[in-house]
C-alpha cells in the first residue's frame, strides 16, 4: 500500500494507549502509581524511625552536668535568648501571663551568673556584662509596670526580691575587693528595706500584688537576704530566724509545705501548695535553711513527683490524690503534670544534690522538649516560647549560691528508668516497616509452598 503518512490503530511498541491504561515501556499506570505510594510510604517509615533514634540519643545523652559543670548547649540557648529578647520576646511574654516581660529577663541574667560563676575571674566579662544589662531591663519602666509603688517594699515583694537576687549574683561575679561601690550600695540599700518590711509584717509573706501574697516569692526574697550576709556584712540573721519561725507555724495542713497562697495580713494558708510553686521555693528554701529545706523537698518529692503512663517522671501540680483547675501558673496539666513545674524542678533537684532526678527530667525534656539547634543557637519547641527556654536554662545551671550542695537524698527514680520509654521509641521506630516485613515474609511462605516442576498440559500423555 502506498504510504499516506497516517497512523494505524495498531499500538506500536513504547507508544501510549489508552483504555487498558498502557504508557511508556508497557508499564501500567495502576502499578506505576503503586511504585510511588510505596516509596512514599519507606520515606515516611525512614522519617519515623529516624526521629525514633534521635529521641533515644536525646534520652541517653546526659543533659545535665551538676553543680559544677557547664550544661551542654545552656550557651547556645542563651544566645537564642539574647536575640529573642532583642527581637521583642520580653513584650510578647508579657502579653501571656503578668510577669511575662520580668521572668523572660530576670532567668536570662540569672543564667548568665550560673554560667560566670563556672569561669576563672579573669574570664568572666561577658557574664557581667549581660546580668547588668538584664538588671536594667527589671529597673525600666516595663519591668517595673505591672507591679504597684504602694507597696511596701515599692512595687512588691515579687520585683524587689527576684531583682535583689539578681544584683547579689552580680556581686557575685565580681572579686571581693573589686566591686563596683554603686552596685554594693544599691544592693545593701534595697536589703535594707526588704529587711525592714519583714520585720513590720504580721505576716512572713509580703504582697506581690495589692492585697494578694505568695509564698514563694517571699522566699526568693529572704534567700537574697542570706545572699546579702554572705557577700557584706551579718546584717539579716534575726529577720531570717523570724521568718523561719513564722513560716513553720503557717504551713499548708495539708502536704506539711509552704502553701501556694496566703492571707496577706494573716499569712495564713488560701490554698494548697502546688507544684508550680513549690518547684521554686525548694530552689531557694536550701539557701535559707538547708536542715529545713531538706524536710520539705522530701515531703515534695512523695506528693508531687510521679510517673505519667510509666514514661518517665514528672511533677503534679496537685498533690497525688487530688486535683484541681489548670491556671496562669501551672499552664496546661495533662494528667495532672505541670510541665512548667516538671523543668523548674531540674534546679530544686540540683541544688539538693538529687542528680538522678535531676538528670531523669532534663532527659525527658530534651525528648518532649524538640529541641531544634545549630553551631550558634539551641531553641526547644521551635523557639515558639523563649520563657520556656529561659526556664530550661536557669533550672540545668541551678546550684546553691550561699549554702553547700547537700548529700544526695534516696534515689526517687530507679537507675532504670529510661527503660520505657526507650522500649516505645524502639516500637515507634520498628512499627512503620512491619507491613513490609509482613508482606515479605507472606511472599516467601507461598513461593515455599508451590509444587515445582508443573507444566501446562500439552495434549499427549508422557
Amino acid at each position: 500500500m502506498p504510504d499516506t503518512g497516517e497512523e494505524t490503530a495498531a499500538v506500536r511498541p513504547g507508544a501510549e494507549a489508552g483504555a487498558d491504561g498502557v504508557r511508556s515501556g508497557g508499564v501500567p499506570r495502576a502499578a506505576r502509581g503503586r511504585r510511588v505510594v510505596r516509596r512514599l510510604r519507606q520515606l515516611a517509615a525512614v522519617l519515623v524511625s529516624v526521629c525514633a533514634l534521635v529521641g533515644a540519643v536525646r534520652l541517653v545523652v546526659p543533659a545535665t552536668a551538676g553543680p559544677d559543670g557547664e550544661p551542654p548547649g545552656v550557651e547556645r540557648q542563651l544566645a537564642f535568648l539574647r536575640e529573642a529578647l532583642d527581637d521583642g520576646a520580653g513584650d510578647e511574654a508579657q502579653a501571656m501571663f503578668p510577669e511575662g516581660y520580668f521572668f523572660l529577663h530576670v532567668l536570662y541574667g540569672l543564667s548568665r551568673v550560673e554560667l560566670g560563676l563556672r569561669a576563672p575571674a579573669g574570664e568572666r566579662s561577658t557574664a557581667l556584662r549581660e546580668a547588668r544589662w538584664a538588671l536594667r531591663q527589671l529597673d525600666s519602666p516595663a519591668g517595673r509596670a505591672p507591679f504597684s509603688p504602694e507597696l511596701t517594699p515599692p512595687y512588691g515583694v515579687f520585683h524587689r526580691g527576684w531583682s535583689n537576687w539578681l544584683r547579689g549574683g552580680v556581686l557575685s561575679l565580681q572579686p571581693a575587693g573589686h566591686r563596683d561601690a554603686a552596685e554594693v550600695r544599691r544592693f545593701a540599700r534595697d536589703s535594707a528595706e526588704l529587711g525592714a518590711a519583714f520585720d513590720a509584717s504580721s505576716s512572713p509573706y509580703l504582697e506581690a500584688y495589692p492585697g494578694q501574697a505568695w509564698p514563694v516569692d517571699s522566699t526568693v526574697a529572704v534567700a537574697s537576704l542570706r545572699l546579702h550576709d554572705r557577700l557584706l556584712p551579718d546584717r539579716f540573721g534575726p529577720t531570717v530566724r523570724r521568718w523561719l519561725r513564722e513560716t513553720r507555724e503557717r504551713l499548708d495542713p495539708r502536704t506539711g509545705l509552704l502553701p501556694h497562697r496566703a492571707d496577706p495580713v494573716t499569712g495564713e494558708p488560701a490554698e494548697v501548695a502546688r507544684g508550680s510553686s513549690q518547684s521554686l521555693v525548694q530552689r531557694f528554701l536550701v539557701d535559707i535553711d538547708p536542715v529545713f529545706a531538706a524536710g520539705q523537698y522530701a515531703r515534695f518529692r512523695d506528693l508531687y513527683l510521679t510517673t505519667p503512663l510509666g514514661l518517665g517522671p514528672a511533677v503534679r501540680e496537685y498533690p497525688d490524690g487530688t486535683d484541681g483547675p489548670a491556671d496562669v501558673d501551672s499552664g496546661p496539666l495533662p494528667l495532672g503534670v505541670s510541665l512548667s513545674a516538671s523543668v523548674v524542678t531540674i534546679g530544686a533537684a540540683q541544688v539538693h544534690g538529687d542528680a538522678r532526678l535531676a538528670g531523669a527530667l532534663a532527659g525527658v525534656s530534651e525528648l518532649a522538649g524538640v529541641p531544634v539547634g545549630s553551631p550558634w543557637t539551641k531553641r526547644y519547641a521551635f523557639g515558639l516560647l523563649p520563657v520556656g527556654d529561659a526556664f530550661l536554662a536557669w533550672s540545668k545551671t541551678a546550684r546553691p549560691w550561699v549554702a553547700q550542695v547537700p548529700a544526695p537524698p534516696p534515689a526517687a527514680v530507679p537507675a532504670w528508668w529510661r527503660v520505657p520509654l526507650l522500649s516505645l521509641l524502639a516500637l515507634c521506630g520498628a512499627l512503620p516497616w512491619l507491613p513490609a516485613l509482613l508482606r515479605r515474609l507472606r511472599d516467601r511462605r507461598a513461593r515455599s509452598l508451590a509444587l515445582p516442576g508443573v507444566r501446562p498440559a500439552s495434549g499427549t500423555e508422557p
